[in-house]
């Protein structure tokens, strides 16, 4: 199995440029299917909905029960006026993640969808709580595991117009 993993040769530095290629093409197909999901909910398209959520989604909330936009727009138990418009989609492989606030700027909300093969499975939704996305991983050029001290970000939500005020913070482990 060792072997199989190891770079041998002058293959290498192709392999990775390949495996970054392949990475890329994954976070720009996850980010449109996510895209996607945001016009049809802005639509209110209930049929495009359908296809693009896993019928099983796994749903995570944090936040007021009083801010379960998402989950009303979702299941259609009550009209919700709150507009989903994220100010940025970042994808990270499976993991994508997009962030927003209402009209007047005092709800921030971040969701992280998770998405396999061209439908979401997945979705952590945050209110009004600082996200910070740390990736673990271990290879050659970054050791970063539970056990250490440091794992770097790649990703932090942001709150303009909110400043001063104080926010609980997560990190959200990738």
């Amino acid at each position: 199995m060792e072997a199989a993993a190891s770079c041998g040769g002058g293959g290498g530095l192709r392999e990775q440029e390949l495996a970054l290629t392949e990475e890329t093409l994954e976070d720009s197909t996850n980010k449109a299917v996510v895209t996607a999901l945001y016009a049809a909910l802005s639509n209110r398209n209930a049929e495009a909905i359908k296809k693009i959520l896993a019928a099983d989604l796994e749903w995570w909330f944090h936040g007021p029960p009083s801010h379960q936009f998402l989950m009303l727009l979702l299941t259609g138990e009550q009209e919700s006026e709150f507009r989903f418009v994220p100010h940025s989609i970042s994808a990270f492989g499976s993991t994508v993640l997009a962030e927003g606030f209402d009209q007047s700027s005092s709800i921030a909300w971040v969701h992280a969808w998770t998405v396999a093969d061209g439908i979401i499975t997945g979705v952590r939704e945050y209110f009004n709580t600082s996200v910070t996305v740390a990736r673990i991983v271990k290879n050659e050029q970054l050791d970063c595991s539970i056990g250490s001290l440091h794992c770097p970000s790649v990703w932090e939500s942001s709150f303009p117009g909110r400043v001063g005020k104080s926010v609980p913070g997560l990190v959200l482990a990738i």
